[in-house]
């Protein structure tokens, strides 16, 4: 099998990883997770079992990620903000055999490993250490015999385990790993900025790619949007991995600090993660020329649309059309019948390969199947060309007086003001109509909420239009910048008493 993560057979001495002032070659993360592997083992990581990885961005979590995938073992990359409780039951669902966690989470860490035979490797403890004394002999790449497990967070309980199926032998996955690549023109000579943090799929997904065809990534420690644009000077990056909040913050920088780095080495900005509102996109198109900019409509369950940036001048607002060899489709939520162009439904898919199941839970799994499709909520429509575009979440939905209402159209209407950075709609209790929608916004100058209120009566039919809008200093972030709605939900709902 082809080296993957990384490409020591093809390209030994071109650079793999920068973090900082930090680089390895090809070679050296190939020579260093051999070691990491045999350090492994001992702790009880092998052909079956799963590594979980609890790192910020930086060189040790690529060299688990390859460590692991020298052991058939499978990667279970855990994000460092979870509470406690959550951590926890992910650790029990997964049934991980050891930890690679950063030094400075052990308070936090060690009261969990405590009756679950849990071992830790420390990076920036007995990490180090326990490298230099492994030994040197080369273990080669195979595939992981169990599957990796990605959670994620959902809208509502508890975290959900997506476990693929799909690639169920080596030559399959390095199949996929070559029309991945292919489709995206990644290129041995790629340099790849990782912008998001890599327990996320997305940030590292395109990151190991950049690494199987012989590419180098650059690790942000933690984002910064005038740090991108100096990253993307210094190194002379060629691609990168963003999401809509990126944009966002890019967009916020003042002009000076965009006039002084050359950004023009960057060909490939790809783009997902959360519906990109249109007035910010049609500003970052403007704002790196050079670059193509992409979006893919995907989720931790699957790929399924992507467009480029031409084709979504010609149709502004569409998330694109169908991956090679996928199939989507819009149904009526209640009758599963076809809906036809242009009348929302629930988006379900058909993936290329196999199926995904959520780790320990058949009556989810089954819910999410129909017909070899799947669906994880989210409502939108075709148009007579084929063509996607995302209306909401069917969990965000606001019913009016019996009149559905998305969140993401006020959203989109709130971003075209010049004064609004970003926003937040969705639904409080109503005594006579059930739910009314109101809106949290993000200004970047003095602006009154009676202003953004004529803005959207102006733009918006009358029951969209939010029945109060609040002005937020920061809008509640994760890290990767998307923002928690949920967060603003609940405490919205807690003025009214009631849950539902």
């Amino acid at each position: 099998m082809k080296g993957y993560p990384s490409n020591p057979e093809e390209r030994p001495d071109q650079v793999a990883v920068i973090e900082g002032d930090r680089a390895l070659s090809h070679r050296q993360l190939d020579e260093r997770s051999s070691r990491l592997a045999h350090v492994l083992r001992e702790l009880g990581v092998d052909e079956g079992r799963r590594l979980g990885i609890m790192l910020p961005n930086r060189c040790e979590f690529m060299e688990s990620t390859a460590a692991s995938a020298k052991l058939a073992a499978a990667s279970l990359t855990l994000n460092a903000h979870l509470r406690p409780d959550e951590l926890a039951w992910i650790l029990d669902d997964s049934g991980v055999a050891a930890l690679v966690a950063d030094e400075e989470l052990r308070a936090e860490l060690e009261p969990l490993t405590v009756g679950r035979d849990l071992p830790v490797l420390w990076v920036g403890g007995d990490y180090a250490e326990r490298l230099a004394s492994a030994p040197a002999s080369r273990l080669p790449y195979v595939w992981p015999t169990s599957w990796p497990v990605i959670y994620t967070s959902g809208t509502s309980g508890r975290p959900k385990g997506v476990v693929h199926g799909a690639m169920a032998a080596p030559e399959i996955m390095e199949m996929a790993q070559d029309n991945l690549s292919a489709m995206w023109g990644y290129r041995a000579d790629d340099v790849h900025i990782v912008a998001g943090p890599l327990y996320h799929a997305g940030p590292a997904g395109y990151a190991n790619t950049t690494l199987y065809v012989g590419g180098t990534v650059v690790l942000m420690p933690r984002w910064d949007a005038a740090e991108f644009l100096r990253l993307v000077e210094r190194h002379r990056a060629t691609t990168t991995f963003l999401t809509p909040a990126h944009f966002i913050r890019l967009l916020e920088l003042a002009d000076e600090v965009w006039a002084r780095y050359d950004r023009s080495s960057l060909r490939h900005v790809l783009h997902a993660g959360a519906p990109c509102p249109r007035a910010v996109k049609e500003r970052i198109i403007a704002a790196f020329p050079a670059a193509e900019i992409w979006e893919l409509y995907g989720m931790s369950e699957g790929g399924a649309t992507k467009v480029s940036p031409t084709e979504w001048e010609e149709r502004p607002g569409t998330v694109g059309r169908p991956w090679p060899g996928v199939q989507v489709h819009v149904r009526d939520p209640e009758s599963g019948a076809e809906r036809p162009p242009g009348e929302d439904g629930l988006i379900w898919v058909t993936p290329a390969h196999g199926r995904f199941e959520y780790h320990n839970d058949p009556v989810k799994t089954a819910n999410a199947w129909s017909d070899g499709a799947f669906t994880v909520g989210d409502i939108g429509h075709l148009d007579l060309d084929g063509w996607l575009f995302l209306t909401d979440r069917q969990s965000d939905m606001i019913i009016r007086a019996g009149v559905n209402v998305y969140p993401r159209q006020i959203e989109e209407v709130l971003h075209r003001h010049p004064a609004v950075v970003d926003c937040a709609v969705f639904g409080v209790p109503h005594d006579r109509d059930g739910e009314h929608p109101v809106a949290v916004v993000e200004a970047r100058t003095a602006v009154e909420a009676e202003e953004l209120e004529r803005w959207c009566r102006e733009r918006l039919d009358p029951y969209k239009v939010p029945s109060r809008i609040a002005l937020i200093a920061e809008l509640p972030r994760d890290p990767n910048g998307k923002v928690l709605k949920r967060l603003l939900r609940d405490e919205a709902w807690a003025h009214t008493g009631r849950k539902v």
